[in-house]
């Protein structure tokens, strides 16, 4: 325990406005907060109050001390709590769970001639953005139309006055898709008007680009020319049809969001609807986890703050379905934000009050939805985790580890270790060896060196941890297995048993057990046959486990045996000595890739220059 007295350090706390933070014994951040008033709201949680619910009150028996930030204002008490809630991600803050970036449509204004690009941050630059959008495939399909519409270039050359007209076009201009700056095809006073219409499509004004397509469309007809005419309607229809998509469309044509949300005892999802200029552009959903004891109006709270502290736009109404506490507080961070007036409404009647409650309905779909996804999801895993376990006579079955070995002949023996906790792969945990003691095709003898040399590291790790007084999480080899399988039956489990035998380590080891056909038919486990039902979701996950231990070490096998097969033909080539040979291994995955590489693409090799790089496009193509 600390030398922290709590009762003394309450009597300190100030009333002013600031950020709070509550601490472990281990100095483990548990929760951050903002407080009006520092003394009353921190004074608050070491009173004895009845019915203030489980999860706060375990919250509050295991704070050892806490520490806080006085700030001038309310306004930077919530800008400091966000900053703090994301660095610490404490345990008993309602979190939401979303680590997404959401793409706009930037024009880059900046540029001689602007491009319109996709871009996942909105920056304070003379540039103009459009957005955010739900999903960059949306963004994509638009900026691609508008290109080819107005045919503005999309490569990023910066096309000063004096480079005009020195270089060749691109195919664009050659396929009617880009108006050709770079050789002076259009100036930049009709480019920047192309530009301007651009944008003012992208404002949603379609009318004016239909008219000017049709008339173009009609034009083209009359002087015969069809097959330009036939490109021209499909784009009229093109834009007709984004036009018709962006028929839903509110009452005016501000900016908005509109969030509701739907929960269950353990869970709760947010739904978000975006409107841009009046039309519904988009929806996304979010996670919020840690509500046990958490109103519905604490949790759109923790909502609002936290998703909007991390987006760059800032709509000009945000609607919810209830009030939320400090709400003047927020609209006045939210309109710092957005360098203009903005505002939380909590509609009641009306056409708002309408859109409120189809996001309130499209998250209770999503939350049943996800409900019946972790049910299944809960089967495959944990569920199967616990027939594997009854199956065995085990408890505390959360990790299990599964060993594979892949050679050709017993050409580049290596082995694959997969991890798997609580019924789902750990990938940060795989590991892959290649033999250092055997050579040829002997399996068993594979299996003993990787076992041997898996746990002798974790033993290593853990006494080198435990002599410098750290905890065993910071060691890669330290977590052992609450099971080991085995890909085969007796043989394998044995070899296995030995090794921890020699190393004292006590740990479950079983094997799988194949038919004639290679199929697994039951397990090997304390020298006997154990049958699994087949369809049991205990014995998928061991068929997945398997699969994917095999599926490892055959990748790991192949990447080795196309750099020793690159490594051996290109030792051959004149010219080609070992940092231009290690750089090629770098730059190409395979023999093949080298083979069918051009002259141009070996000299963007580090160290390649065209002699070499035609000497080696010559050794292999001899024959042609």
């Amino acid at each position: 325990m600390s030398e922290f007295k709590v009762d003394e350090e309450l009597k300190k706390l100030p009333h002013e406005p600031g950020v709070y933070i509550m601490h472990d014994e281990q100095d483990t951040v548990l929760y951050v907060g903002k407080a009006k008033d520092l003394h009353n709201r921190v004074r608050s949680y070491f009173r004895k109050i009845v019915g203030r619910g489980p999860q706060i009150a375990k919250m509050v028996s295991l704070i050892d001390y806490f520490e806080y930030i006085v700030t001038d204002s309310e306004v930077e008490a919530l800008v400091l709590e966000n900053n703090l809630i994301k660095e610490h991600s404490p345990k008993y803050n309602t979190m939401l769970k979303d680590g997404k970036t959401y793409p706009y449509i930037k024009v880059t204004l900046s540029e001689e001639f602007p491009r319109i690009i996709l871009s996942r941050q909105m920056k304070k630059d003379k540039a103009k953005y459009f957005g955010p959008y739900p999903t960059g495939v949306a963004v994509k399909e638009t900026i691609e139309l508008v290109n080819k519409l107005f045919m503005l270039k999309t490569c990023n050359k910066a096309l000063l006055p004096k480079e005009i007209g020195k270089e060749r076009p691109c195919l664009n201009y050659h396929i009617n898709q880009c108006s050709a700056p770079c050789i002076g095809k259009v100036s930049k006073e009709e480019y920047n008007e192309r530009v301007l219409e651009a944008i003012d499509f992208l404002n949603g004004n379609y009318k004016d680009t239909l008219v000017k397509f049709e008339q173009k469309m009609k034009q083209l007809s009359e002087e015969l020319r069809f097959e330009e005419a036939a490109k021209v309607r499909d784009m009229y229809n093109s834009i007709k049809a984004l036009s018709e998509r962006q028929k839903i469309t509110a009452y005016d044509e501000e900016d908005k969001d509109i969030v509701a949300l739907a929960r269950n005892e353990s869970d709760a999802v947010v739904q978000v609807f975006f409107v841009r200029n009046g039309r519904m552009i988009g929806r996304e959903h979010f996670h919020m986890t840690d509500i046990l004891d958490v109103s519905n109006s604490e949790i759109l709270l923790n909502f609002v703050k936290q998703y909007y502290s991390g987006t760059p736009f800032i709509p000009r109404e945000l609607l919810i379905e209830e009030d939320i506490e400090d709400r003047e507080i927020i609209e006045q961070w939210l309109s710092m934000k957005r360098e203009s007036r903005m505002y939380i409404n909590i509609p009641k009647i009306g056409q708002k009050e309408k859109l409120v409650e189809l996001a309130k309905k499209n998250a209770q779909m999503i939350l049943s939805k996800d409900m019946e996804e972790i049910k299944k999801k809960k089967a495959r895993t944990t569920g199967a985790v616990k027939e594997i376990e009854e199956k065995l006579g085990l408890t505390g079955l959360t990790r299990m580890e599964a060993f594979d070995i892949s050679n050709i002949g017993g050409f580049l023996n290596v082995a694959s270790m997969v991890v798997f906790e609580n019924g789902s792969p750990k990938k940060t945990d795989y590991r892959k060896f290649r033999m250092k003691t055997v050579e040829g095709p002997d399996d068993y003898a594979c299996m003993k060196e990787v076992l041997t040399r898996r746990f002798t590291h974790g033993l290593e790790e853990k006494e080198e941890l435990k002599q410098k007084e750290l905890s065993e999480k910071y060691g890669s080899f330290t977590k052992f297995p609450d099971l080991i399988l085995m890909d085969g039956g007796r043989g394998q489990v044995n070899i296995a048993l030995k090794v921890l035998e020699e190393l004292r380590l006590n740990i479950p080891v079983c094997g799988m057990v194949k038919d004639d056909n290679h199929n697994t038919r039951g397990l090997y486990y304390q020298n006997i046959e154990i049958p699994i039902d087949r369809r049991s979701e205990g014995f998928k996950l061991i068929t997945r486990i398997q699969d994917e231990a095999h599926r490892f070490a055959i990748e790991y096998h192949r990447s080795l045996r196309n750099k020793n097969e690159v490594k051996s033909i290109l030792d051959d080539i004149p010219g080609v000595g070992p940092s231009r040979r290690k750089a090629l291994m770098r730059s190409f995955d395979s023999i093949d890739e080298v083979k069918e590489a051009s002259v141009e693409r070996l000299m963007g090799v580090d160290g390649i220059t065209r002699n070499v790089a035609e000497g080696i496009y010559s050794f292999f193509h001899k024959e042609s």
